[in-house]
């Protein structure tokens, strides 16, 4: 009786862990498209952002940023977005999930406490306002590029996918050597213009994976 209630327990554990294992992989091969998607995006905006501030010589380009995430959840919506009971929802995908809403918070804290910053300081010193506005815009890139290959890695520990964890660190790491070179001006947008090619590449490799 009591070896028949162990095997039980062992094969209720076997069945629990193939079941996170196999939604672990579904969610991992409908992240693919979203992937592809926001990287997409991300190149997108950062070459358009890049161009208009080199030709202009204004950083006050970077606000177009703040019309990319409504872009993509409308697009994610209407075109990507999949009915409510097809989807795969377990502590995984609450974990994947929480990684990139976190991210997103700190993003846009990042972004707004950036543009306060550059217009409260105005006329306290002798820098300029636009010269004001580079400097915090300069250390903002930085700041976003590596947090964004934080969450890009930690989603791959999340989902056991060494081709995010990868990606993530390439991003992060990558991003803010690159940063550093280019420092605070119009070419920054390029490092940006390379997190979101990686993000598309991880994507097709990871649709590639579970095709």
């Amino acid at each position: 009786m009591e070896q028949n209630k162990e095997m039980t327990a062992q094969e209720s554990l076997s069945l629990i862990t193939e079941t996170l294992n196999s939604s672990r992989k579904e969610i991992t091969r409908r992240s693919a498209k979203y992937y592809i998607l926001w990287g997409t995006l991300l190149t997108v905006f950062s070459l358009i952002i890049y161009f208009l501030w080199k030709s202009t010589d204004k950083a006050a380009w970077n606000c177009l940023w703040f019309a990319m995430p409504v872009i993509g959840y409308l697009v994610a919506w209407v075109g990507l977005g999949k009915k409510q009971e097809e989807r795969v929802s377990n502590d995984v995908s609450r974990i994947t999930s929480g990684i990139w809403s976190t991210f997103g918070i700190f993003a846009c804290a990042v972004a707004a406490f950036t543009i306060i910053f550059s217009h409260v300081h105005v006329g306290t010193d002798n820098i300029g306002g636009a010269v004001r506005a580079l400097i915090a815009l300069g250390s903002l890139t930085g700041e976003i590029v590596l947090i964004f290959g934080l969450a890009e890695s930690a989603c791959g520990v999340a989902l056991k996918n060494w081709v995010m964890k990868i990606a993530g660190f390439v991003t992060g790491i990558g991003g803010l050597c690159s940063y550093y070179i280019t420092g605070a001006s119009h070419d920054q947008m390029l490092i940006f213009t390379f997190a979101g090619l990686v993000l598309v590449a991880t994507g097709l490799i990871v649709k590639h994976q579970y095709k």
